[in-house]
């Protein structure tokens, strides 16, 4: 057995023994260790080296909010990950785990030397010393700062795992495996809910793994876990989730999940996912996920040896290891003195119980004494002896100073309180309160439906939270619509053998004061001293969140789990404020460290950035189409046909003037609006009027941000009474959609409409030209397309070629124009079919860039390249499109706001160069006048700039400040070669008054 393994103690009695390795030495762990507790059995208490000083660094805690042992774990080349919670990576065979942060090896890190600079390396430093010489930054102390940030190695290769993602919505999601949370899911689950319980862990118990003598309602703890758990494995409505982390909790009661699937496995599956990500939607939340101890901040703190009490309790009751062969405990709260009669029973030394509350509990003092355990109380730990290993502390009596001792240990166990874990609820958005009796806040006020039960409320009696968590899995199923079939919570819980739930301090002992040169410990991780803490307050810092940036207390990889309270109460003692008064910093998620392999899943490589075809884009490909991507789109550029691009967009150009042109336009976003209160809806998402829309009839609308700016446009059709086909920009479909969904959910819940994205339903064509009506009224079943019966912004539906459509008379070119809608798998069929039908009459297939230069020619804006999110309807000669009439629509209030009022803003105008020839650049800045003083006052840009095959000259349109004022004058466009003199006319360049659309 390995040397700190206690034989017979423990939950692991009996379990396989697994062989692995930490920095090139073959040690020997049980199955059901983590590396933590495995490093333990085998005397190892040097873990790591501190991010700024280089301090030695031991093991603290037992679970995720570990800042110390934080060790790479390697499978491979490529499968290597750093910062891995020693405490949290449960052990197999083989494993390879390596320490981090140190050069050449753990026991010998030159990085330490920075120790010897630490009173040149306070906090701030960085914001003080790296200002001079100017010319060092970018040669001398970027580079150095770069290599020195960060804790572990990149990985160099890729990454060879599979991640997944599911989504799910349950009745109750329960957020911890401890009591609390096993007593909530079992009632749930026994009153017929769906319910998810998850825990980080590898195993349920929580807090009753550190137990050792619990016994609830007669019997043990852990047969109370077992049987909890079996229970809730043998329910079909309950999905039990162990090494499943709630990281993230979000608005509507959504929480991000990650399950870790095979860093527990020796030989994992390598089809098997790695990870995956659970994106879950609860009707009901129960937050049971516990408390974490606080340390005591005190000279030299962090030398390995110096753990946390209900570390230590675990490790010893739980895994069987004993923290070290002669332990003193350190503490102001009740519960480590569980830890000291746990380890002298087990047969450990504990010469001294050293307690900073003057008058602790007479049944704790009487029962150490007892066991032969000295209790000094009113004491502090002074000094401590050692560097890579504890080996001795030095303790003094705090109101006179007098009385100093010394004792000779090899670990010291710690406890300052209990932390409850809010993490989770203020990422909901809920109020946390301050408890006074606890230093330390606790959930208040709820934003979401949730609740929270157990050591996490502030609930620290095992019975009471029993209790509470059963009462409220009971009510959170109820409340999720499920009958309780007459269940009643159960009468009082019997708990005997807890520990002690009082006392409990923030901040600095007695022995960390005001002295500048001790060092007391905050953050672990970061190296923040209590003296770093002060020195933020001298330098004029009050407010927390500074406090934390100045300092980087609580900015570690640990978010702060064991540093945020401490760090509060030195700021507070500091500025002689109260805690409350100081405040509390952001919780933000993730909970604990995510891999970017779970927030990607399959989204990588090849899928990273998904290529969409049209269902029509082999016909282009085969026809010889060059393609540009639109978004995620592939979309037909030009059709060369042996010619260069100029040449072919002006034979497709031609084509469409003077016969007809069909143009894939099926990426075209497109949503179906649905329900009696649909027509409302649309009134208010628009800015066009839509209720007035006739069935059968399409209109032109434009939507507007909150601002009252542009955000997409599209055509409107009313297929039924309560049936509409919206179309959207390309790029906008997403946007629209999430901006309807938005609305619908928040503003207008009260509406009755169902939303959903048709876009891939449909492979959209479309023919335009003087000859459209021609081409496409043969192949038209149960529909007159004839001009007097289907005019100009008409749908229907019926059939094309036999095939179910949508058919629109529509038009983004100004001709006579139809989009025909076909079920997408039968869209390259008909398209083929059109193809070869239309060839006799001059039908050619045009693409984007003949689209751009055709509308262009009418003064159609395309949102983007027209707009830029600070373009209103006036801006872009839309305002016609803008109901006058209705009371309310997103955007009306912005759009009345003083500055988009207000004269100078830039319109929408054309520009023709005087010399026709001239094509203008894109983007291309305009100036009043040319001869002024450089820099020149820009009064506008180029937004669309072609050469017109129709009109035989180039044209373009731009935004210009006043620009509809300026008609008929001249401005200029400088350029680096020369300045392009140019005149501003209507932004419609051919047949304004719309004969040929309407032919």
């Amino acid at each position: 057995m390995t040397s700190h393994r206690l034989p017979g103690q423990g939950r692991l009695k009996g379990a396989r023994r697994l062989g692995f390795s930490f920095d090139g030495t073959r040690y020997e762990g049980l199955e059901g260790d983590t590396l933590a507790s495995a490093l333990l059995a085998n005397g190892v208490h040097l873990t790591g080296r501190s991010f700024k000083y280089h301090r030695p660094r031991g093991i603290l805690g037992h679970g995720s909010e570990e800042p110390n042992a934080l060790v790479e774990i390697s499978r491979d080349k490529a499968r290597r990950q750093p910062n891995i919670r020693a405490t949290m990576q449960p052990l197999y065979q083989g494993l390879v785990a390596t320490s981090q942060n140190r050069f050449p090896t753990l026991d010998f890190d030159i990085g330490a030397v920075n120790g010897l600079f630490s009173r040149f390396l306070s906090a701030g430093f960085y914001y003080k010393t790296f200002m001079w010489p100017k010319s060092f930054w970018h040669k001398v102390y970027e580079p150095n700062i770069r290599s020195a940030a960060g804790l572990g190695k990149v990985p160099e290769a890729a990454d060879p795992d599979r991640y997944a993602n599911r989504f799910e919505h349950v009745d109750v999601v329960v957020v911890g495996g401890g009591p609390a949370g096993l007593a909530a899911a079992l009632a749930a689950g026994e009153s017929g809910a769906s319910v998810i319980l998850c825990d980080e862990g590898d195993a349920f118990g929580g807090w009753l793994k550190a137990e050792s003598a619990v016994t609830i309602d007669g019997v043990t703890s852990a047969d109370f876990v077992a049987d909890a758990v079996a229970r809730l494995k043998g329910m079909a409505n309950v999905r039990v989730m162990p090494r499943t982390t709630a990281f993230g909790y979000y608005v509507q009661n959504y929480l991000a999940l990650v399950e870790e699937l095979a860093d527990h496995l020796a030989a994992p599956d390598p089809a098997a996912p790695r990870e995956r990500l659970w994106q879950v939607r609860a009707k009901k939340v129960v937050l049971a996920i516990g408390a974490i101890e606080r340390p005591l901040v005190f000279p030299d703190n962090d030398r390995p040896g110096i753990m946390l009490a209900s570390a230590g309790r675990t490790y010893l009751n739980h895994y069987g290891v004993k923290v070290g062969k002669r332990v003193v405990v350190f503490t102001a709260h009740d519960s480590a003195y569980a830890a000291a009669f746990d380890l002298k029973r087990a047969g450990v030394q504990v010469p001294a119980i050293v307690d900073l509350r003057e008058d602790p509990q007479s049944e704790l003092t009487r029962e150490a004494r007892e066991l032969g355990i000295e209790v000094l109380a009113g004491y502090d730990v002074a000094k401590v002896r050692g560097v890579k290993r504890i080996r001795g502390i030095t303790v003094v009596e705090t109101k006179t100073g007098l009385d100093r001792r010394g004792f000779d240990c090899d670990a010291l166990l710690m406890s300052g309180g209990f932390t409850p874990s809010v993490h989770l609820f203020s990422q909901s958005r809920g109020k946390v309160a301050f408890a006074p009796e606890l230093q330390a806040y606790v959930p208040g006020e709820s934003a979401q439906d949730c609740v929270s039960v157990g050591s996490c409320a502030g609930d620290f009696d095992l019975a009471s939270a029993i209790s509470k968590g059963r009462a409220a899995g009971l009510s959170a199923a109820a409340g999720a619509d499920n009958d309780s079939g007459g269940m009643v919570v159960s009468g009082t819980v019997r708990v005997a053998g807890a520990a002690g739930t009082q006392g409990g301090m923030a901040g600095a002992t007695p022995s960390a004061g005001p002295d500048r040169f001790v060092k007391a410990f905050v953050d672990f991780q970061n190296d923040v001293t209590a003296k770093d803490i002060r020195l933020a307050a001298r330098e004029g810092f009050k407010s927390v969140e500074h406090i934390k940036r100045f300092t980087t207390n609580g900015m570690a990889t640990d978010q702060g789990k064991t540093s945020n309270i401490n760090g509060i109460g030195v700021a507070g003692e500091a500025l002689g404020k109260t805690m409350p008064q100081i405040g509390l910093t952001t919780f933000r998620a993730p909970f604990t460290p995510v891999t970017f392999g779970t927030i990607a899943g399959q989204s990588r490589g090849d899928l990273f950035d998904p290529v969409r075809k049209t269902p029509i884009h082999d016909s282009a490909e085969a026809e010889g189409a060059v393609f540009e991507d639109v978004g995620n789109w592939k979309r037909a550029w030009y059709f060369p046909q042996g010619a260069s691009m100029h040449d072919a967009v002006k034979r497709e150009c031609r084509a469409v003037r003077d016969a007809a042109g069909m143009f894939d336009a099926s990426t075209l976003g497109k949503i179906e609006v649905c329900g009696p209160d649909a027509a409302e809806f649309l009134d208010l998402i628009y800015a066009t009027p839509i209720a007035s829309l006739a069935v059968g009839k399409c209109r032109y609308a434009i939507m507007l941000s909150e601002a009252g700016y542009v955000m997409d446009d599209g055509i409107v059709a009313r297929i039924g009474e309560s049936r509409y086909h919206i179309t959207t920009t390309t790029g906008g479909a997403p946007r629209v959609l999430n901006h309807m969904e938005d609305y619908l959910q928040t503003e207008f819940p009260h509406l009755n409409v169902w939303l959903t994205s048709v876009t891939e339903q449909w492979a959209t064509i479309a023919i335009q030209g003087p000859r459209a009506r021609e081409i496409v009224t043969p192949l038209v079943g149960g529909i007159d397309i004839s001009p007097e019966a289907f005019k100009h912004m008409s749908v229907a539906e019926g059939t094309f070629m036999g095939v179910p459509s949508r058919f629109f008379r529509v038009s983004f070119t100004g001709e006579t124009g139809f989009e025909i809608n076909v079920p997408s798998n039968r869209g390259r069929a008909v398209w083929d079919a059109l193809r070869e039908i239309g060839r006799p009459l001059g039908l050619m297939p045009y693409g984007t860039e003949a689209m751009h230069v055709l509308r262009a020619e009418k003064g159609y804006i395309i949102v983007g390249q027209e707009t830029d999110g600070t373009v209103t309807p006036a801006d872009a000669a839309l305002g016609w499109a803008v109901s006058k009439k209705k009371a309310d629509f997103v955007g009306k209030r912005g759009m009345t706001r003083p500055d988009l009022v207000a004269p100078g803003r830039k319109q929408l105008v054309g520009l023709l160069t005087r010399n026709p020839l001239t094509v203008l650049e894109e983007g291309a800045q305009i100036v009043a006048d040319p001869k002024q003083a450089i820099p020149m006052t820009m009064i506008g840009h180029v937004t669309s700039s072609y050469w017109s095959e129709t009109l035989g000259r180039s044209i373009a349109l731009a935004l210009v400040r006043d620009g509809v004022a300026l008609t008929g004058q001249t401005l200029h466009v400088p350029m680096p070669d020369e300045t392009i003199a140019v005149e501003v006319t209507k932004p419609i360049f051919f047949d304004p008054e719309g004969e040929r659309l309407h032919g």
